[in-house]
């Protein structure tokens, strides 16, 4: 009896473990997985005095960048 409950156990054991390990089917739940942002490319651009700034001088500060357009 102890033998069947053991094999029992363990069966169930391995059931859940390859269940808890398997990768979720994202797409039959309709999510889209997390992809890291990617590194913005190299690029400069004038300040308002007209100094050329590139983007590697502003590495580890804040940035705020603002684009339009007059289309």
């Amino acid at each position: 009896m102890k033998l069947q409950s053991a094999l029992v156990l363990g069966v169930v054991v391995a059931l859940v473990a390859t269940t808890a390990l398997a990768a979720p089917d994202f797409a039959s739940m309709q999510v889209i997985p997390y992809e890291p942002p990617k590194p913005a490319p190299a690029f400069s651009l004038p300040d308002l005095q007209g100094t050329v700034v590139t983007l590697s001088d502003l590495r580890g500060k804040v940035a705020m960048l603002f684009f339009w357009a007059t289309w």
